[in-house]
């Protein structure tokens, strides 16, 4: 990933996932891919979550034109349930895959991570959800996806306090399977990628089937909440607020 400021999740970057997804499960190259990595490019982090200046004044934009309310509803819903589709493509994959992380790793960028089989982790990576802040609860299945991993206790912490989570700490936690020095983590996620390649695609697969169940009724829960929660001024106040913002990085808890 390559998007300045930190890969902020908008439509473009939910387009080149979907494609990514489609190339995994129908591409030429599917039955022979083993194993997949995702990280960034850019020295500010991994991922910082949802576009969330494209969201607001995109919302803006439809309420200007007169669109109405249940309208702006459907249609962000309908981007919920693509981002949920790739969240869920991603979590499914036929193949090992690896997020190697550094830096901010917060919101829809945490939840990214969390579809992976195993995170490779520097240690200047920080994990947070500062949703709360913006009057809402994750909403790309990043709340089923840490429980599964490492049970709600640690959702709860993270999630009512918005503090970030060290990578130190997410490794003590067993959310992080590596943990390794700045600047190492996509050099490490090469070297367990290949060593996931030695074994059989098959039985890999099977394996992974088994050891990573979909947690479908719980994520389906959390789409429903997040789009209650998005109707409220609350939220349409926090967004304007946060692009409006002259912080230098207005996501930080």
């Amino acid at each position: 990933m390559a998007r300045a400021p930190v890969n902020e999740i908008g439509t473009t970057t939910l387009a080149e996932l979907e494609a990514l997804v489609a190339a995994l499960r129908d591409g030429a190259d599917a039955g022979t891919v083993r194993a997949m990595i995702l990280h960034s490019a850019l020295d500010s982090g991994f991922c910082a979550g949802a576009d969330l200046r494209e969201l607001y004044h995109g919302v803006v934009a439809r309420r200007g034109d007169g669109v109405d309310e249940a309208a702006i509803a459907a249609e962000v819903r309908s981007f919920i349930d693509r981002i949920h589709a790739v969240m869920d493509g991603i979590d499914q994959a036929p193949v090992t895959t690896i997020a190697a992380t550094h830096g901010v790793v917060f919101g829809g960028g945490f939840e990214l991570a969390l579809t992976c089989d195993l995170i490779v982790a520097d240690k200047s990576t920080r994990f947070a959800f500062p949703e709360l802040r913006l009057g809402l609860v994750p909403g790309f299945g990043g709340i089923p996806r840490l429980e599964r991993e490492v049970g709600n206790a640690v959702v709860r912490d993270l999630l009512l306090t918005g503090r970030t989570l060290s990578a130190t700490r997410a490794h003590e936690l067993g959310l992080v399977s590596q943990l390794v020095a700045r600047g190492e983590a996509l050099h490490v996620a090469r070297h367990v990628a290949r060593q996931a390649c030695r074994f059989d695609g098959a039985t890999t697969r099977a394996a992974k089937a088994f050891i990573k169940p979909l947690p479908r009724a719980r994520l389906d829960r959390e789409k429903d909440l997040f789009c209650e929660l998005f109707a409220s001024p609350v939220v349409t106040e926090a967004l304007r607020r946060f692009t409006e913002s002259q912080d230098a990085r207005p996501y930080l808890p």
